[in-house]
């Protein structure tokens, strides 16, 4: 206690200016007396207090702990999330109800106070919110770090989206998930209703959408027939709809126009069609096999804006395996007409198309993540593989069939053993083109992939889990041509197994020389339209020997401009 003139003071002592600065949140204080020791720290502190404001109004919650994790001071976000009026004094956990750390670092205050560096963690509160958690020690000149600067950032929506990804993962797996003799023995309408559990399971557990409507459309009488709906009002799900732009609703144009409509607000929006009582927002995607409309899937909320672009992208993806797995489906009824040899080889023919999309689309969605968020790159690795299991099974399917039920209609007269399950990438902009060499290398137990163009092909060579075995290449893709292709490609793998096809006109950049000269041997280059035994003696040849003997020129020898295919 001090005496002035006609005043006296009470006067408190503490330690260091962090402690200063909690006890200068709560109370009201006449001055501050600082050390010299401790001047510049009290300088930064006072910048610290200076600011209170603009912390105060942070979206993310900022506290300052000491070594037992007490809160000394935090902002008013730390507050709202603790729904406490204040955090002053509260075990940093116990404010967040006693959230479950997830990692990476599962001691992160120990650690930062232990090394003096950053570091970070996730938490998951009781109520399924994901906090991301920063702790920085504050250094202090009398020795280690006791008290740390925390940082909190609500990521709940970033790891709903990542558990979406993961429901895209597993639906392409599950909803092929059948034995060959489930798939023989089950009666037609036992497969579609487990076909339709396996949907809602998706959409209920793990898309997490409540409401959900799936119609497919009758070309001859242009309806929308309802196959499943889950939470729509009974007359919603039974009304007529046709594929037709207007008077029709939402549902009605997208099946119409193939285009998925995002409807954010549906009181502003004069197309849509309401399915529940009280639905705010709806998100209706097309399903889409070879490019054309087979029907379409709807999902509701009732509360406006519920669905985003992230939603909108996830649906598209798990859409397309829902019509694969429809058509699948469909060709499996047709199996009392034909012979089960020839079922199997019509579905893998029906869904090889829009498997690979779902590879293509995949791949190029990854190439924006790449680099900057490991966790839907993961992901997406995860669809990728996903999508090769799905082709995958229904060709085991047609493999593990007993001879005494099934001999392949089309099967070839030779057997040839070294084709069997070797992978072949085939990059032609023609449908016809792909198609083909797809049905073609099939039939000898090839696992075959297709690329539009020499840019997607480098991304599917860049993110295959194993690599290719064969290679075929048109000699002009929309985007550059064969041998620039080659070139790329030789930087990737090695040595490289290539085939390339050239067609007829005159080769306006002399491809098909460079290439030569680059190493292509000449057995390596097929003439279209080709013979299949042509196609099958160059594919079994560029296994046995891909390395190309004749030595590669000197970089950028024979480039042509602008030879950088895109990656």
């Amino acid at each position: 206690m001090l005496s002035g003139q006609s005043e006296t003071h009470d006067v408190i002592c503490v330690q260091n200016p962090i402690r200063a600065l909690a006890m200068l949140t709560r109370e009201q204080f006449d001055g501050v007396f600082v050390t010299a020791n401790y001047f510049r720290e009290a300088f930064e502190i006072g910048k610290l207090m200076q600011n209170e404001q603009i912390l105060e109004g942070m979206p993310d919650g900022v506290a300052m702990l000491e070594s037992d994790n007490t809160i000394l001071w935090g902002n008013g976000r730390m507050c709202e999330w603790s729904g406490l009026e204040s955090v002053v004094g509260v075990n940093f956990y116990a404010a967040l109800g006693g959230p479950e750390i997830l990692g990476p670092d599962f001691c992160p205050f120990h650690t930062a106070l232990a090394t003096g560096q950053g570091t970070s963690s996730t938490l998951k509160t009781q109520d399924s919110r994901f906090f991301q958690v920063h702790a920085a020690p504050v250094r202090e000149p009398e020795g280690a770090a006791r008290h740390l600067i925390i940082t909190v950032r609500d990521v709940s929506r970033e790891v709903q989206e990542q558990q979406k990804l993961a429901a895209i993962h597993q639906a392409g797996m599950e909803l092929a998930d059948l034995t060959p003799e489930e798939v023989y023995e089950m009666p037609v309408g036992d497969r579609i209703e487990l076909l339709k559990c396996n949907i809602i399971h998706f959409t209920q557990d793990l898309l997490h959408y409540e409401v959900a409507e799936i119609r497919l459309l009758d070309r001859n009488t242009n309806r929308l027939e309802p196959l499943l709906a889950v939470g729509l009002d009974p007359c919603a799900a039974q009304r007529d709809l046709f594929a037709l732009p207007q008077g029709n609703g939402v549902t009605g144009f997208v099946a119409s126009t193939g285009k998925s409509y995002l409807c954010e607000d549906t009181t502003e929006d004069p197309l849509f069609l309401a399915g529940i009582q009280g639905a705010k927002s709806s998100l209706t995607v097309p399903l889409l096999l070879h490019d054309a409309v087979i029907g379409t899937f709807n999902v509701e909320n009732t509360e406006p804006r519920a669905f985003g672009e992230s939603d909108l992208q996830f649906l598209e993806i798990f859409s397309r395996d829902v019509a694969a797995a429809l058509n699948t489906l469909k060709l499996l009824v047709a199996e009392k007409a034909v012979s089960v040899a020839a079922n199997v080889e019509a579905i893998h023919r029906a869904v090889a198309s829009p498997v690979n999309e779902i590879l293509n689309e995949a791949v190029n969605v990854m190439e924006r993540y790449i680099g900057h968020e490991p966790e839907v790159v993961a992901r997406l690795q995860s669809i990728l593989r996903n999508a090769r299991d799905i082709r995958q099974v229904i060709q085991n399917v047609g493999r593990t069939l007993t001879p005494g039920l099934a001999h392949p209609v089309a099967a070839p007269v030779d057997d040839r053993p070294i084709l069997r399950d070797r992978r072949v990438l085939v990059v032609d902009a023609d449908e016809n083109v792909r198609s083909a060499a797809n049905e073609l290398l099939y039939k000898y137990a090839c696992i075959v992939e297709t690329a539009h163009n020499a840019a997607e092909a480098v991304r599917m060579v860049r993110t295959a889990d194993s690599p290719y075995d064969v290679i075929i290449s048109d000699i002009q893709l929309p985007d550059v041509s064969g041998y620039q292709l080659m070139l790329r490609l030789k930087e990737i793998i090695q040595p490289l197994p290539l085939v390339l096809m050239k067609g007829y006109g005159y080769d306006v950049g002399h491809s098909i020389t460079k290439a030569r000269e680059a190493g292509l041997p000449a057995w390596a280059l097929l003439s279209k339209p080709f013979r299949l035994e042509q196609l099958l003696c160059a594919v079994e040849r560029i296994i046995q020997e891909p390395c190309h003997n004749e030595p590669s020129p000197p970089a950028r020898s024979h480039t042509e401009p602008n030879s950088e295919p895109p990656t």
